[in-house]
């Protein structure tokens, strides 16, 4: 869903992040800058630092975790209920 203003801090970071894959424009897009990559990028990189996050490209806020739960594979183990380990 495209913001309807500009997003600013954890906001920002958390849509770029769920974006991230789409590429830099979709991205943008997304978080409510339209078609002002440069400005995108600057505020991105702003929360970024914000959160002491070491970012230098939108791809490096996708994580190991993200793939894992895009793959959708491998099986959950665990027991039926609390009662049986």
């Amino acid at each position: 869903m495209v913001s309807a203003k500009q997003l600013h801090g954890t906001d920002l970071v958390d849509c770029a992040r769920a974006n991230a894959k789409l590429g830099i424009e979709t991205a943008a897009y997304q978080c409510g800058y339209g078609d002002d990559i440069n400005t995108f990028a600057r505020k991105l990189r702003q929360a970024c630092e914000q959160m002491n996050l070491q970012v230098k490209e939108l791809s490096e806020l996708v994580t190991d975790q993200d793939i894992i739960l895009e793959m959708g594979t491998g099986e959950i183990i665990a027991p039926d209920t609390s009662s049986e380990l």
